[in-house]
């Protein structure tokens, strides 16, 4: 760790121009909480993350670099990638 923060605060003026700009992450399909109703809201819980292992791994040179070629946050990509992978062994089993 770099001893950097990945935490980014915006105000809604700062996120509603992010969006005209076509900045914003956000899925475009994705639903606003005005949507979802009262039903959703009724019954939303929240989840804690299970937490994380740190592991020493070998990995090849090329995919490292493929994985940081697209950034920051490339072990967070390759925690993802390796997630769905489990979940698709999980429905096929």
């Amino acid at each position: 760790m770099n001893g950097k923060s990945t935490i980014v605060r915006h105000s809604l003026s700062e996120i509603r121009a992010m969006r005209e700009r076509g900045e914003d992450p956000t899925s475009a399909d994705a639903p606003d909480a005005e949507s979802l109703g009262a039903e959703f809201w009724s019954s939303a819980r929240v989840v804690m993350p299970t937490g994380k292992t740190s592991v020493h791994l070998r990995l090849d040179n090329d995919v490292v670099e493929w994985f940081r070629a697209h950034g920051k946050g490339h072990l967070t990509r390759m925690n993802a990638v390796l997630r769905a992978y489990v979940e698709a062994q999980k429905h096929c089993a």
